[in-house]
């Protein structure tokens, strides 16, 4: 496979809340994360950071044998995800200036064959084949609700003034619950994660349009990253794409 992770501060925002990676196991299997923290002072921060390493850890215990099917992959990332709330509720708890913290996440377990997909938050999962351009997650905020159950449209939620007014996140409660499903993949499939900070400022059509091209996943990135910059900047942009590609070995 061939994967890039960039993450980007944008143009007003002091700090980078967002926190990401791509990590890999023996036998073709890759994990892919990308976190977008929230919080007071520079909590959002610590709690995205937070939760890359703690599933990095998890993932690197983890026998690669016990992942080669999507339903040992689903119930490693309910796990998983499950402990890494618990140390970033707990931190938040210990530490006052990080109460009250929290992250998005948007996570895949992937291998020549599937592809299992976790999400909490509005960092979301892409993915472009043959049959063409389609989001796999869905947002768990409160537009999204609002769009869900009818009482306001796709386009009105574009600019609607409580957009980024998330219903669930990763850290901020005891428990929480991760949507989690699975697909397979094929050759030169290409998955792109992303924070709002992506997606707030570069429409779909854009985005399909970027990754679509000839160009190499890193101009890809960079090209999305700009693009997001062009059109205001306000808010940190992080951007993992992988393309289904095991001509070659390693990634790029």
């Amino acid at each position: 496979m061939k994967s890039v992770f960039l993450t980007d501060r944008g143009k007003v925002r002091q700090h980078n809340e967002d926190s990401g990676g791509i990590f890999f196991h023996e036998n073709g299997l890759a994990l892919v994360v990308v976190a977008d923290g929230m919080g007071g002072h520079q909590a959002g921060d610590v709690a995205s950071q937070m939760a890359i390493t703690e599933i990095e850890k998890h993932w690197l215990l983890q026998q690669p044998e016990q992942l080669t099917t999507p339903e040992k992959a689903e119930g490693w990332l309910k796990e998983a995800v499950r402990n890494v709330n618990t140390s970033i509720y707990q931190y938040a708890k210990e530490n006052e200036d990080c109460q009250g913290m929290g992250t998005t996440i948007v996570v895949v377990v992937l291998n020549q064959e599937f592809i299992t997909v976790g999400n909490i938050g509005d960092s979301r999962c892409y993915i472009l084949n043959n049959n063409g351009f389609a989001q796999i997650t869905d947002d768990h905020s409160l537009v999204y609700e609002l769009v869900r159950s009818g009482q306001i449209s796709p386009e009105d939620a574009e600019h609607h003034p409580r957009k980024n007014v998330l219903m669930r996140a990763l850290g901020t409660e005891a428990a929480v619950t991760m949507d989690i499903k699975s697909l397979e993949w094929e050759e030169n499939d290409i998955l792109l994660l992303c924070s709002d900070g992506l997606t707030n400022k570069v429409s779909t059509h854009d985005i399909h349009n970027i990754l679509d091209d000839e160009s190499e996943l890193e101009v890809k990135a960079r090209q999305l990253i700009k693009k997001a910059n062009e059109a205001g900047g306000d808010d940190n942009i992080s951007v993992a794409i992988v393309k289904h590609d095991w001509t070659e070995s390693g990634s790029e």
